[in-house]
Parts: structure tokens; sequence; C-alpha cells
């Protein structure tokens, strides 16, 4: 057996304890999740989302309203009251647009619901600049009386990628876990919700601890770590039929699973010989290739795009920080990270060029964002318990895990820290979040 080396200043047992206890959530899982702005971009744009006309009581969410919710949590439109809105026009050619340059309105959104000849409904919206007059948008989506609000998140998508430029992420989910109870005697549930924090829903659940949910790149499973069978194993489940499999349950720790980008194979920790070291599997044939192998503790890893490296953290210098490995079978590693004496949990950036992870700075642990190319750390929050980021599919946020006055809770923070938003539910703590890839249209 190796020996190990201390972690950040911990031994090896109590290394191995926060990896698995740190990253515990704490939610109750028939609660909502709320999402608050904190701190919004000055100066957002005005923007009017005018009640789609058409739209029936069956509905389970008013369309135009989930629009404005959505682009008004953005933090950077503020979309206008609805008692403010000096008429309802349906379509382009009703819109008076001095009516809205009175207001101050930049934009506005109007739509109407309608059927066809077979029954099927739709909505039809459209994009105006008010100054100007000029249409920018004009779409058509189905819709059915269960689908409305990720139809309502849909338009907010394409509304903020054409005013914007930044492809919307309102219509994709979070994946979290959640704790019922006190110690021992608690509850876990691994839930998926709304980005907004709508809808959260169970995925599975267990008296023992689940952690550490993976998306796949197409959105259709989540690999996470459970302890029900009294020991750590990685699951891959498939959301839409609920579906599991346990692949792995090897002797010693199994932990921090992530898909590759063709969803074929996992990275994942396991500790087959005493110290936890990087290892891929294939999930097809149950193959393991070692990626890592030294005498200090490598965990976290993380793909890079092209799915020919790996990043991870290593205290191989004596405290965490960030290193990468290329899948060439060389187990030797490239120290990423130089910048302040602990950084962690690294998530690469949907474009490859960034690295979210957690460090120490000022005497608390926060969110940081690494620059691949010019090697330089800024650190977007300000609290002291910060950790598990993980990337918007769009890449212009982060979500993460942080606390507050003794409660667990979600937090975002905008990529160039200006826009800062929380998302907390009514009781209990929640953490360890993973945000999901951007729907596919």
């Amino acid at each position: 057996m190796k020996q190990s080396r201390p972690f950040g200043g911990l031994d090896t047992e109590k290394r191995v304890l926060w990896l698995w206890l740190a990253l515990m959530l704490a939610a109750p899982a028939w609660g909502q999740l709320r999402l608050d702005i904190t701190q919004g971009v000055r100066d957002a744009v005005p923007i009017a989302i005018v009640p789609f006309a058409g739209q029936s009581t069956n509905m389970r969410a008013d369309v135009a309203a989930v629009v404005a919710n959505d682009l008004r949590l953005s933090g950077r439109f503020a979309p206008l009251e609805r008692a403010d809105l000096v008429s309802q026009p349906a379509n382009g050619a009703a819109i008076r647009f001095e009516d809205w340059r009175l207001l101050k309105s930049d934009f506005i959104v109007v739509g109407q619901l309608s059927r066809d000849a077979v029954g099927g409904e739709s909505v039809a919206f459209e994009l105006y600049n008010v100054r100007t007059g000029q249409q920018l948008l004009a779409d058509r989506l189905a819709v059915t009386e269960q689908n409305a609000r990720l139809v309502g998140h849909r338009i907010a998508d394409l509304v903020f990628e054409k005013l914007t430029g930044i492809p919307g992420a309102f219509a994709t989910r979070i994946a979290y876990v959640s704790v019922d109870g006190r110690a021992p005697n608690q509850h876990y549930r691994l839930m998926v919700a709304d980005a907004d924090g709508y809808g959260a829903r169970t995925v599975t659940e267990s008296t023992q601890p689940l952690m550490s949910p993976a998306w796949s790149a197409d959105g259709q499973f989540l690999a996470y770590v459970s302890f029900e069978s009294g020991r750590s194993s990685v699951y891959v489940q498939r959301l839409s039929t609920g579906e599991r499999s346990r692949v792995s349950a090897r002797s010693g720790i199994n932990g921090a699973p992530t898909f590759s980008p063709d969803g074929r194979r996992l990275a994942l920790t396991l500790s087959r010989d005493g110290d936890l070291d990087i290892y891929v599997l294939e999930l097809s044939n149950q193959s393991l290739t070692r990626v890592t192998a030294s005498d200090a503790i490598d965990t976290e890893p993380e793909w890079s795009r092209d799915g020919g490296v790996i990043y991870f953290t290593s205290d191989r210098a004596g405290s965490p920080q960030i290193y990468k490995t290329n899948l060439d079978g060389s187990k030797t590693a490239q120290r990423v990270t130089f910048t302040n004496a602990y950084n962690a949990r690294p998530r690469l950036s949907p474009d490859g060029n960034s690295l979210a992870l957690v460090t120490l700075d000022g005497g608390g642990y926060r969110i940081g964002l690494y620059d691949l190319r010019n090697r330089s750390l800024r650190v977007l929050t300000g609290a002291t318990q910060d950790e598990a980021p993980s990337f918007g599919p769009n890449g212009a946020a982060i979500i993460y895990a942080t606390r507050e006055r003794g409660r667990g809770g979600l937090a975002m923070v905008s990529t160039d820290g200006r826009l800062q938003q929380r998302l907390t539910a009514d009781q209990g703590d929640v953490r360890d979040p993973a945000w999901s890839p951007l729907l596919q249209r």
C-alpha cells in the first residue's frame, strides 16, 4: 500500500471523511426552491412581456409570465409590471410603439395561442425593438397543457439570446441532494428541478448518504454516489424511466463520477490500493483504466471537451491544487494552478477556456474562475464556505453550494461577478448542485 501524505493540512483519515461528508446536502424534498436576485446588473434593460392572447385556464403555467420571470431573474432585464402595461396587443400589427416609448420600454414581446385544424395548440410570439419598431424575432412553438412552463422557458431562451448574443439556459435543470431530519435519522434524496427552482422532483432516495450528481452530455442520465449498501457505490440512472445500474462498488472508496463527453465512460475516484486515484470506467464492459498513480490523494476528475485530458485535484505539492493529465497511458500530471494555497473541485467552462474551482481566499473557501489561457484567478464570491461549483451550459453563470447562518443553500454567480442569485428552500439545507446541459431544440 502507498503511504498517503496529508491533504491540505489534514491527516488521511480526516481528509477522506471530508471528501464524503463535506458534500452532503440537506433540503426538504417536498419544498420548492426559490430563486432570488441578491445582486443584479446595473441599468437592467426595460422590456414589456404582454400576456399572450388565447391562453386557456387549463394550462399549467402562464407562458408569458414564465418568460417575464426568467428575464427578470437573469438580472439583465427589468420586465414591466402587468398593471403598468398600456395595452395587450397579441401581434406586431396591433402594437402602438409610441405608447410603449412613453413607458421607456426598450423591447416588447407579444404572442397568442391558437389551435390548428387537428386540434394541436401552438404559441406564436414576436420580439420588437420599441424605439425603431423593428421586428427582431418571430417564431411558433407547439404547446400543451403539460409543457406550458417549458415552452415559456424556451421562449425566454430565444429572447435572451437575441438580445444578448448568449444562449439562454432557462430551459435547463439542476440536480442536487437533499437531507430531511437530523443525524442519525436522516433521509436523503437526489432531486432535479428547473433552473429557476420550480418543479423539484425526487430521482432516488435513501436513508444513507447520496452525493456527487453528474449529468451525461445528452441530459438523459445522472451518475451519483450512494451509500445505501453500507459503503460507497457509483450508480447511473436514466431520468425518463428511473432505471438505474450500479456501475462501481469496488473495495474502498468509489466516488466523484463524471461522464465523458461521449457518455460512454466515467472518470471516478477509487481507492483500490488504499489511496485515492483517478480511473476511467468503460460503461459498456466495465473495463477500468488507471489515470493517476502517485502517493498523493488524487480526486475530483473533470474531462476536457475533447475527452483527451482529465483535470483533477491533488495534494502532491503539499496542498490541494489543480492538475491535468493526458489520457495517453503515461500517468504523468502537470500542475495547473499556482495562485492561493488551496484550489480544488475543478469544473471546465463550456468553451474549455476556464475552470471554476474552490479556492481559499481571505480566510474563506470561495468560488474562483481560473483562466487557462493567461493563468489568472478571479474570485467571484465572498462567503466563507462556498463549494461544489458547476457551470451553466451557456458559460454565463456558475451554480454552487454555500452556507449562511448555519444553513446550506445554492447560489449562482455570473462569470463576470456582476450578478448574484440565491436558491433557497423553505426548510433545511441544500448543496452539491449540478447544472444540466442545454436542451436540444
